[in-house]
């Protein structure tokens, strides 16, 4: 396996994180991480709870473990039933039986409809393409502050230029799931670098494999799923192989998928300098954000060593 510290120059120490071998569904490429545990921290599906939309703008979420820190993903949001789809803006940090709400989150629905049945109710991530907009928000109000660039995704993607996310999130929910069993989560995976088409979008670590579990379908469909199932229908189709038998194909296979993990080094960030402001603490964990001229994300530091990074591409 690589060692991750070797290929991607970053504001935090990635020694002891290690890459496995890449795996590819259509336009979407997942290289899984393995790496050091950090147990003990709340997972987000099993762990936090949204407990209610306070108006436009505002979630209230709730730690309902008894005990642990629970590390709220970057740029999570929630599709639920009764209320406005909202998303945050940022990361956090809440201790266990905490309930906090959030003023800055984004209304990811610009008009009412389209809610779903309360059996239908999941959380999601932000598509990439929405990320660094959303997280340079992060602290202001205004719940309309992320509609303008949603329409423009939607335009994009050949739907109605409207603030409304869940005409990628719900309706292409069939094709985008899809990408969930495409891709193999691999046991003691804790988390995985993400291509799409030929260039780097993102990188995901998680402080244990449970964490990570409770966070694949999220990142895989929606985060990174959305712009690979954008970039699907310009994708070349590959070239047959010119074999004979099962041993000639296995190793054409073989040669293939070298070729290809060879070729995600030349993709990495080459300049990954950034800027780096503490968010919050809570006890030794420290919520950093940092922004650079191709990287932004958020890492959860514990004496200096990351436990939770989502860093993704911003152009």
């Amino acid at each position: 396996m690589t060692r991750l510290d070797t290929l991607l120059r970053a504001p935090v120490n990635l020694a002891g994180y290690r890459l496995g071998v890449p795996q590819v569904a259509g336009a979407l490429t997942m290289v899984p991480v393995h790496g050091p545990e950090r147990p003990g921290i709340v997972p987000p599906r099993s762990g936090l709870k949204l407990n209610r939309v306070v108006g436009y703008g505002s979630v209230e979420l709730h730690n309902g473990a008894g005990a642990g820190v629970a590390i709220v993903p970057s740029h999570i949001g929630y599709i639920q039933e009764g209320a406005q789809n909202h998303a945050l803006c940022s990361a956090a940090l809440m201790g266990a039986g905490e309930t906090r709400l959030f003023e800055d989150a984004c209304c990811v629905q610009a008009a009412q409809g389209g809610y779903l049945q309360g059996r239908d109710q999941w959380f999601f991530v932000l598509p990439v393409e929405l990320r660094a907009k959303a997280l340079a928000l992060r602290g202001q109000p205004g719940y309309s502050k992320l509609w303008q660039d949603i329409s423009a995704v939607n335009n994009r993607y050949g739907l109605p230029a409207r603030g409304h996310l869940e005409q990628i999130l719900t309706r292409k929910r069939a094709v985008l799931t899809q990408f969930r069993s495409r891709l193999e989560l691999l046991p003691g995976q804790l988390g995985a670098v993400f291509f799409v088409g030929e260039k780097f979008a993102g990188l995901e670590i998680a402080p244990d494999p449970r964490y990570f579990a409770e966070m694949w379908m999220p990142l895989v469909c929606f985060a990174y799923g959305v712009a690979a199932w954008r970039a699907e229908p310009t994708r070349p189709d590959a070239e047959p192989f010119e074999v004979n038998d099962l041993a000639g194909l296995r190793a054409e296979l073989d040669r293939a998928r070298d070729r290809h993990a060879e070729s995600l080094r030349d993709r990495m960030p080459a300049d990954t300098e950034m800027y780096s402001v503490e968010q919050e603490r809570y006890l030794d964990l420290r919520l950093h954000t940092l922004t650079g001229v191709e990287l932004a994300g958020q890492v959860v530091t514990e004496h200096d060593r990351p436990i939770y990074a989502s860093l993704f591409a911003v152009r």
